[in-house]
């Protein structure tokens, strides 16, 4: 009975804490600035804003058609889906890492829907004008894909991927 009135005791203790924790800022003899979430002599107490963020579904919750699925008349409808830019197998230089991607499809897209670009396999943009631009792409090689999808999020038709590859400047290079 103690025993469980202890536990007891100690869950209450535990659930009245705060949920946030301290931020504490100091300055040492050199001007270097470190943060931490332990208090030490001489650290500031910082009052830290919530952070927004925001959750993109995952790539599995995304709707594509399944194979035996059958066509829909719009699915039918486009003859071809590709890049413009980058070309496959292309390499380039970008200091920012901006890519441009440019697709085409023939033909034209329908009304309510818009090219989406996936990049290695997490969507990345949307578009009705076939551009899309991506910034800050992490050197080295990559793979994207263009799909149309319909007004309901739901892909219509899939083109071919492209791997290309981006060389960034470095401190080590």
């Amino acid at each position: 009975m103690t025993l469980r009135l202890g536990v007891l005791v100690g869950l209450l203790a535990f659930s009245a804490a705060p949920a946030t924790a301290e931020i504490y800022r100091q300055v040492d003899a050199q001007g270097n600035v470190t943060y931490s979430d332990e208090p030490s002599s001489g650290a500031e107490t910082i009052e830290v804003r919530p952070v927004t963020t925001i959750t993109l579904p995952k790539l599995e919750a995304i709707a594509t058609p399944s194979p035996d699925t059958p066509a829909a008349p719009e699915r039918e409808s486009y003859q071809r889906l590709r890049f413009v830019a980058p070309g496959n197998n292309d390499a380039f230089h970008s200091g920012s890492g901006d890519v441009e991607f440019r697709v085409s499809s023939a033909p034209a897209l329908k009304q309510g829907h818009k090219f989406e670009i996936t990049l290695d396999g997490q969507p990345v943009g949307q578009s009705h004008s076939g551009s899309v631009m991506v910034r800050n792409v992490y050197r080295g090689t990559h793979t994207a894909q263009v799909h149309i999808v319909d007004e309901n999020g739901i892909r219509v038709k899939t083109g071919d991927s492209v791997t290309f590859t981006i060389h960034r400047p470095s401190v080590l290079n």
